[in-house]
């Protein structure tokens, strides 16, 4: 939890409220994670005939012996499925069977959320659609997380993967060089970003069913997402003014403001103001251009920010790093190492406020090394938790029909004679 002990007996400001989760892969089952870790109760349906959740079987896995790039044993678990299933309880539902139908409005019909990431369409051929759904539940919440919108698209399957994503919205244009190849981001903005987005849409939607009895479809688009925040800059603006789109470790527009290298490391400053910008050129032993035409002001370095770019670098190239982070913070210029991920994801004030949190299987523990997302938002009351390890496969299936629809222990193995569970 991240909360002080005066309220760790508090709950999660979802707390009570039932998710359907129908997510598979990243972006619906973030968006999932993010609810349970906000104290809802998640539901994973998960097809019992393709081994679940895509994420099951992504390697590596852990095992009884650590990470391995394969399976070995049927409670070896996906680092995959371990990151983002956890909080969620798993039962299986073949949506594809006749019989199936019926137990899923049965369930829509005691839940207050939907959350599902089919590329469109999908639901309908299922015959659960938001239409169909909100028939048995008016007051419910139906949130769709896909590719290009609820409409679909024109041609093509409307099936998305976050490279495709990335390169259709234009951000693999908003790095490195002028003249380089489109640059892929490692992180996968796209499938993170859009489950934000949904969240944002379903907490929105609840609070309006809340106040009004009503609930609504909430459709979440990937292209959307990501090319909207694209947007945010007016990159076409900037160039029709000779200020380049790509620009590379450098932004001139903000001069000085990138990322330099030194002896023996990376670092990144940010000194856009004039306040800021004195203290790099006191910081690299040049206060006498603080009063030159060409660094004074804001406009005046930008027009200049190459120049200003080489003088910082030349200085930096043969100094340690530590001495060069400590002559940017004595002249009070915000500055910071450029660190990689593992040293990232260690840091301890994240790891104090659970933004990062050790993942731990259901059986074999924490392996050591092994992070992942926590929920960066701390409340004052509320609590917050995402320490539960994601479940097993259906783990939770007959339970949840038991407990939700009051099947008793015969109707349930029927289901699954029948190949419905």
């Amino acid at each position: 939890m991240n909360q002080d002990s005066s309220v760790r007996e508090n709950k999660g400001p979802l707390e009570g409220k039932v998710i359907l989760d129908l997510t598979t892969a990243l972006a619906g089952p973030y968006a999932t994670l993010l609810l349970a870790g906000l104290g809802a109760r998640v539901i994973k349906i998960e097809n019992p005939s393709r081994g679940g959740d895509s994420s099951r079987n992504n390697s590596p896995y852990v095992t009884a012996d650590g990470l391995s790039v394969r399976r070995s044993d049927p409670d070896d678990m996906s680092v995959s499925m371990m990151v983002r299933g956890r909080n969620k309880e798993s039962m299986t539902l073949n949506l594809k069977h006749p019989d199936s139908r019926q137990v899923f409005l049965d369930l829509a019909r005691r839940a207050d959320i939907i959350v599902e990431n089919y590329s469109a369409g999908v639901t309908k051929r299922l015959g659960i659609d938001y239409d169909v759904v909100r028939e048995v539940n008016p007051k419910l919440i139906y949130t769709s997380i896909s590719g290009f919108g609820a409409q679909g698209v024109s041609g093509g399957d409307g099936k998305a993967m976050d490279t495709i994503i990335q390169a259709l919205s234009g951000v693999m244009m908003t790095a490195g060089e002028p003249g380089d190849p489109p640059v892929r981001f490692g992180l996968p903005v796209g499938d993170l970003v859009a489950p934000m987005f949904a969240v944002i849409g379903t907490l929105a939607a609840v609070i309006h069913a809340d106040a009004t009895g009503e609930g609504q479809h909430v459709d979440v688009s990937m292209l959307g997402s990501l090319t909207s925040l694209v947007a945010c800059e007016p990159f076409d603006a900037l160039e029709s003014i000779g200020i380049p789109l790509r620009t590379g470790a450098y932004v001139p527009r903000l001069a000085p403001f990138g990322t330099f290298r030194s002896a023996d490391g990376w670092f990144a400053i940010c000194a856009p103001t004039d306040t800021f910008a004195d203290g790099a050129l006191r910081a690299i032993d040049r206060p006498d251009l603080a009063a030159d035409d060409k660094y004074a002001t804001r406009d005046a370095r930008v027009h200049n920010a190459d120049e200003l770019h080489d003088l910082i670098a030349a200085w930096a190239a043969d100094k340690p790093l530590g001495d060069v982070l400590r002559a940017f913070e004595a002249n009070r210029v915000p500055v910071a190492p450029v660190r990689d991920t593992a040293e990232a994801v260690r840091d301890d004030l994240v790891l104090r406020r659970h933004e990062v949190v050790p993942i731990v299987h259901p059986r074999f523990g924490h392996i050591d090394g092994l992070y992942g997302s926590g929920l960066p938002v701390n409340f004052s009351r509320s609590a917050t938790d995402l320490s539960q390890p994601a479940p097993a496969l259906g783990a939770h299936t007959d339970a949840v029909l038991a407990e939700m629809l009051g099947f008793d222990t015969a109707a349930i193995e029927q289901l699954h004679a029948e190949g419905v569970l």
